[in-house]
């Protein structure tokens, strides 16, 4: 799902035309393994994507000198962009023998790879299918964990699961950038707990007027233009240093 957001008028998630959109243009591309007969469950294909996009982030090939240093600048200049494809048998091993790292959740598996130009993907990715990533939840989710950050989805939406992957892919950014140094690596070395729920309606409109970073798409793909997430407690990975 092709995404952008935005949390401040200084963000690479800004919605309206600026800058950021003179630069060339990259994708963060997530692949979802979506067998016929064992799909994963939506929340934890939510939750598995957001880690993804944070693992990917904190790695050592991510940052410095590494081998994918670059192309994460760039894509990171530019707007925030990612898309969700899935995959199942034959596609999904050609997937992963392409450069990128594979997270694991209870029930889901999702592949993340350095960003790419958006006329430049690979062909075992450009073939793999957007749509189709409609996934459920067996059961409701339980409560989300008090001492974990909580991305909340709006309530009003009816999203994909790809779309919905792709936004809790933001707001798990959005988190991210918001930490120090120490806490990122306390978060990371705490295998980064999150939650990913859907805000009670009444609630929602609390959590976008609370000063907390949200998520803005830019109503490329399913829905309008508007608020999709907001970001609550990711100052909590703080008490992971200790």
């Amino acid at each position: 799902m092709n995404e952008d957001s935005t949390s401040s008028d200084n963000s690479p998630f800004r919605s309206d035309p600026g800058a950021r959109d003179n630069a060339p243009q990259f994708v963060l591309p997530l692949v979802v393994r979506i067998e016929r007969a064992a799909p994963p469950a939506r929340t934890d294909a939510l939750e598995t994507a957001a880690r993804a996009v944070l693992v990917i982030l904190s790695d050592e090939r991510s940052v410095g000198e590494g081998e994918w240093a670059r192309a994460m600048r760039e894509w990171q200049d530019a707007r925030i962009r990612k898309v969700v494809r899935r995959a199942r048998g034959a596609e999904w091993r050609r997937a992963e023998a392409l450069p990128g790292i594979t997270v694991a959740g209870k029930s889901a598996e999702v592949r993340v790879f350095p960003p790419v130009p958006l006329d430049g993907w690979p062909k075992d990715l450009a073939r793999l299918q957007v749509s189709g990533t409609d996934l459920d939840d067996p059961e409701p989710p339980v409560a989300a964990d008090p001492a974990a950050p909580v991305l909340w989805l709006n309530p009003e939406l009816d999203m994909s699961a790809g779309k919905a992957m792709a936004q809790a892919g933001h707001g798990a950014q959005l988190a991210w950038w918001e930490l120090s140094q120490e806490e990122r690596a306390g978060w990371r070395d705490a295998g980064f707990p999150l939650a990913v729920r859907s805000a009670d309606p009444g609630r929602w409109g609390e959590l976008t007027t609370s000063g907390l970073p949200l998520v803005r798409d830019a109503g490329f793909t399913e829905i309008a233009p508007g608020l999709t997430v907001a970001v609550e407690g990711y100052d909590r990975v703080s008490a992971l240093r200790h």
